[in-house]
């Protein structure tokens, strides 16, 4: 269970490759926890450390042969005069991120638990505050993806445009038409910025999605097999990352949800996590109950349910906002009435 767990190797890897992995912002927060390790009680045996020798051999070709395992997936390349995608135009080193933070959000709120346990309270006073303000900056990063800034700034720009309405009317009864057309052109810059900030806000606010956080999915293109674990009702990733994986070319485009995945290490290790638009995944059509090994499913999910899909912690739910959803492995008999059946 995640709230038993530990992310000390996130700290002690600081000087390995996995740290790296996170926005430079985040390494100094590392020492805090360094100091922390011994009271924390933590060592390299928590099952995030199995986690992150996972992660070391992302990206490593060397390493990836001596663990025997199958890669796949590979660059771009060029057929026919044609550049042609693989799996790895869908890769996505900020939704890697992204994890790895909300792992770090995780372990500094276990942290903070354990020293109140261990009556370490200064310690534990130092944990909540290094915990708020990382949480405030993933809140700033999340509103600024998410459409919630977008809310405010159509409202700002809205006030705005009173104002310079206000002015507008002004300078004309003035006769000054040179700054009155001076402000018919802001006006309409800001109303056409506010009208495209109230419909990101609007689009997120009402987002459908086809796919559950912690479901079992295929790509229909390139067939691996991966597992739900974030979600955006439409393309968050930055300009040369779609000219990249020609999201433009897609059928529905980047306005369509597109989906961080987690990919089966086996199919293809070097993908790991992947930003999917929602047109190039499938479902199975049966329970799938198969064997799904990632890193990052023993810290992101409980288990799985009696359909073979995983099931998200609370936290991660909370993150986007979606409801529980699980196929209970005991389920009730149809023909046992109104009374016993599985919890």
């Amino acid at each position: 269970m995640v709230q038993g767990a530990s992310l000390t190797c996130l700290a002690a890897s600081v000087n390995g490759g996995v740290y790296g992995l996170i926005i430079p912002q985040w390494r100094r927060h590392s020492n805090l926890l360094r100091k922390t390790h011994a009271v924390s009680g933590f060592d390299s045996q928590c099952p995030l450390h199995h986690c992150l020798q996972g992660l070391h051999f992302m990206g490593n070709p060397n390493t990836l042969k001596r663990r025997n395992l199958r890669v796949e997936a590979g660059w771009l390349f060029n057929k026919g005069g044609e550049q042609e995608l693989d799996a790895s135009s869908e890769r996505s080193e900020s939704a890697n991120e992204d994890i790895l933070i909300f792992f770090f959000q995780l372990d500094l709120a276990t942290r903070v638990q354990y020293a109140l346990n261990v009556e370490q309270y200064d310690i534990a006073q130092q944990l909540r505050n290094k915990l708020t303000e990382v949480e405030g900056e993933v809140i700033r990063q999340q509103e600024a993806k998410r459409g919630s800034s977008s809310k405010s700034e159509a409202q700002d720009k809205a006030i705005s445009i009173i104002r310079l309405r206000a002015d507008l009317q002004n300078a004309i009864e003035n006769e000054n038409y040179a700054v009155a057309a001076e402000l018919r052109d802001q006006i309409s810059e800001l109303e056409a910025e506010s009208l495209a900030a109230s419909a990101k806000a609007l689009v997120y606010e009402n987002a459908q999605y086809a796919f559950r956080l912690g479901q079992k999915v295929k790509h229909k293109t390139f067939g691996y097999q991966a597992v739900v674990c974030g979600m955006d009702p439409i393309c968050c990733e930055s300009s040369s990352w779609m000219e990249t994986a020609q999201v433009e070319k897609l059928a529905r485009g980047s306005s369509q949800p597109f989906y961080q995945v987690l990919v089966d290490v086996h199919e293809d290790p070097n993908l790991l996590v992947a930003y999917v638009p929602e047109e190039n995944l499938v479902a199975p059509e049966k329970p799938d109950m198969g064997r799904f090994d990632h890193p990052y499913t023993s810290f992101l999910f409980y288990g799985m349910d009696a359909a073979g899909d995983f099931i998200p912690i609370k936290q991660l739910r909370e993150k986007y906002n979606r409801p529980r959803h699980e196929v209970p492995m005991d389920p009730p008999d149809d023909d046992s009435g109104g009374g016993g059946g599985g919890a």
